[in-house]
């Protein structure tokens, strides 16, 4: 069993920067794909950015190209989202989620485990 924990979320202003963190527990994290998604009040749950298992593909959404950056230490189970020039909209709750049968995937259904969720809240 996958157990992942979110944290480095919190109250920010427009313009700052945050970085989270996913601590995975079990064995699969350094062969897995690993999700950054976010869901802001009244809207659906929406694809940030994902890694691939090696580094090697790092599929961003269009609203957070540039301005932030995934990336992951396999050696520490950890998966990071270094989020930089916030924005009011990029207030939500923010969940990493990992993936055992793909090699990266920007799609929530192929995503096998989830965190509990961290929120971010921009303001200005």
């Amino acid at each position: 069993q996958v157990q992942l924990v979110e944290s480095g979320g919190g109250l920010v202003q427009a313009g700052g920067s945050l970085r989270l963190s996913c601590a995975a527990s079990g064995r699969t994290f350094s062969r897995s794909a690993m999700g950054w998604f976010r869901q802001a009040p009244g809207k659906e749950r929406e694809f940030v950015a994902a890694i691939s298992w090696n580094g090697g593909s790092t599929p961003y959404s269009d609203s957070v190209k540039g301005r932030f950056t995934i990336s992951r230490d396999n050696a520490k189970n950890t998966v990071y989202l270094q989020m930089n020039s916030l924005k009011l909209e990029d207030t939500a709750v923010y969940y990493c989620a990992l993936g055992t049968r793909i090699y990266v995937s920007i799609m929530e259904g192929l995503y096998d485990y989830w965190g509990q969720g961290t929120q971010v809240t921009v303001s200005s």
